[in-house]
């Protein structure tokens, strides 16, 4: 409990980082938000009223403290451009993002667990060096490629060569490959790495050795001896992955026009939306926030002498 405690308090102290951050940062962009949704055409006296009813005519700590006093409330803001509210925007996009956020992470491990422990029983002990070049050339070539990158080359190779997959959009179950794919190749790559050598690892323990000595079947040694001692690990990286996800799914949903969160925070902010972009960078960094935390807690319930040596 006392962990728990401590993961708590740092969770609020750094929500209170984000809140400041977010506000801050998004006030530094130059120029104005209410000429920019109004319109060159817009005269001095209605631009004036309407920065009056937002609240942008007054001091930045009063906007800061009416802020947090509508955070505190449930309040996210109103949109300048629309007049939403920046709740509701965010209620209709979430779902969006969290779909393919949500269909990458299970995918992700179920290619990378099972890929990666099979490459370290396939190249252990230096066995098969050629397997293990052509592995770590690949899988270098993935996370050395930039996501938008990604994104674009399999628009260009499965949309535009081989038409067999809408290349934007969000409608059949056809429409959610590629947008998927883009977010699962680099985790894939980066995560199988990372089993390869946390399995390899374990392969060398001595309670591995003594099973082996029992000659245990493999899918045995493997399931039950092996696989449960990469949890640790197993579980820091499915928790990263799920908020990087979430937070790096901006860039793959504006190039497949994406209906999500990620592509509104962009809208906003080219048309210094203020009170929208700072609903959304503060939701992004909350759920990486609650995500880590999350993480934190389920390796402190597995693994609780860990927790003891770290604190």
């Amino acid at each position: 409990m006392a962990f728990v405690l401590r993961r708590l308090c740092r969770l609020l102290l750094s929500l209170a980082v984000v809140v400041t951050a977010s506000f801050g940062m998004m006030h530094l962009i130059p120029g104005d938000p209410v000429r920019a949704a109004l319109g060159p055409t817009a005269s001095p006296e209605l631009i004036e009223a309407r920065r009056a009813t937002l609240g942008l005519d007054l001091p930045l700590h009063e906007q800061f403290w009416n802020y947090l006093t509508g955070l505190f409330r449930g309040e996210l803001g109103v949109s300048i451009a629309t007049g939403e509210r920046v709740s509701d925007i965010v209620g209709e996009r979430l779902p969006a993002t969290l779909e393919l956020a949500f269909a990458a992470v299970p995918l992700t491990l179920l290619l990378a667990v099972p890929l990666g422990m099979w490459l370290a029983a396939r190249t252990e002990n230096g066995r098969r060096r050629g397997t293990e070049l052509v592995f770590t050339t690949v899988s270098g070539f993935v996370l050395a490629l930039p996501e938008f990158l990604v994104a674009i080359g399999l628009v260009v190779v499965f949309s535009v060569t081989l038409g067999v997959l809408p290349p934007a959009g969000r409608g059949d179950p056809s429409t959610y490959v590629l947008p998927v794919a883009a977010l699962v190749l680099g985790p894939a790559a980066l995560i199988t790495r990372l089993i390869r050598l946390e399995t390899l690892r374990v392969l060398g323990e001595e309670y591995v050795r003594v099973a082996r000595a029992k000659r245990l079947a493999p899918a045995r040694l493997y399931l039950r001896h092996v696989l449960p001692n990469t949890l640790t690990a197993t579980l820091t990286i499915a928790g990263l992955l799920l908020a990087g996800l979430i937070a790096g799914s901006v860039i793959v949903e504006n190039v497949f026009a994406w209906p999500g969160v990620g592509s509104r925070v962009v809208q906003a902010i080219v048309s210094k939306d203020y009170p929208v972009a700072q609903g959304i960078v503060l939701l992004y960094g909350a759920v990486v926030l609650v995500v880590n935390i999350g993480v934190d807690v389920l390796l402190g319930l597995a693994d609780p002498r860990s927790q003891i040596r770290r604190h």
